[in-house]
């Protein structure tokens, strides 16, 4: 399994390094850290990010797994991210890519718009002129996550997959 996640690792490698680059770049303007859990909600991922959250999971000692296995039954079915416990991520090194940019500028597109995004939390001294290079690009990265997965499909017995999983489908838990 861990050939099969390599893309999606080194993948994960570049997000954290453009993430810290543009939390360096926006120093104390940026708020978000471990602990902060305004944007965990409920999320579904693609195969390759359920793969790699379960492989995450399975290399943790027998009963930490277990405890995080029942806390993630227990709040599945919530609106909030099931691996969320006491404003911290149960699995937070492992957290899939959109938790990774949470809270950071983004820009996207919204039919032929280009919209431009930020938890209100940060950013808060009035500036909201940013460079391009403090802004990720969300279209641009999830064309790359989605080429990602699409690789991991073609090389995984993934044919009785579905497009996306929850986390407690991920993690093999059931509620």
């Amino acid at each position: 399994m861990d050939n099969l996640l390599d893309n999606y690792c080194q993948m994960v490698s570049r997000v954290d390094a453009l993430c810290r680059g543009i939390q360096d770049l926006l120093s104390g303007r940026i708020t978000c850290s471990e602990g902060c859990s305004s944007c965990c909600t409920a999320i579904t991922l693609f195969p390759v990010e359920a793969a790699a959250l379960h492989a995450a999971l399975e290399a943790l000692p027998a009963a930490r797994r277990a405890a995080i296995r029942r806390h993630v039954a227990a709040h599945a079915a919530g609106e909030r991210c099931p691996l969320l416990e006491d404003h911290r991520c149960l699995l937070y090194s492992a957290r899939p890519i959109i938790c990774r940019t949470h809270g950071l500028p983004i820009v996207y597109s919204e039919g032929s718009e280009r919209k431009v995004d930020c938890c209100p939390l940060n950013l808060s001294d009035g500036e909201q002129a940013l460079s391009g290079s403090s802004i990720i690009d969300l279209d641009r990265l999830n064309t790359l996550l989605v080429a990602v997965n699409t690789l991991f499909l073609s090389h995984a017995d993934a044919s009785d997959l579905p497009e996306r999983l929850t986390i407690a489908e991920a993690l093999k838990v059931k509620p």
